[in-house]
């Protein structure tokens, strides 16, 4: 017999399109937590990451620069260069960090963040 698993969606308004940078991220505020917001639009594609670089502990990467890496995007924190995959969080730059990634879909102009 399969369990079955409850999965639980909670997408919260983030921003308007237009309130986002093309190819640029902003910070938003969720709660107590910051949430860095990607358009990255050469891809077509939006992404979310947390906004606290685990490196040095500073919120600093909805300030960073993104670009891919052969077919993978990524975001490089603006302080250290650490740079992490937009899909999953993993530390392309070789070291043991990661960031916690969220699902975004965009809708009627609309972003939304799935914070469950």
């Amino acid at each position: 017999m399969s369990e079955l698993k409850s999965t639980k969606v909670n997408w919260f308004f983030a921003c308007a399109v237009e309130d986002v940078p093309e190819n640029g991220g902003v910070c938003v505020k969720h709660g107590d937590d910051q949430i860095a917001l990607f358009n990255f639009t050469r891809r077509g594609e939006w992404y979310a990451t947390q906004n606290m670089c685990p490196h040095r502990q500073q919120m600093a990467i909805s300030r960073g620069m993104i670009g891919s890496v052969e077919d993978e995007p990524k975001v490089a924190c603006p302080f250290h260069k650490k740079t992490f995959s937009l899909k999953d969080g993993s530390c392309l730059s070789g070291d043991d960090y990661q960031l916690k990634t969220y699902p975004v879909k965009v809708e009627d102009g609309k972003v939304y963040i799935d914070v469950k």
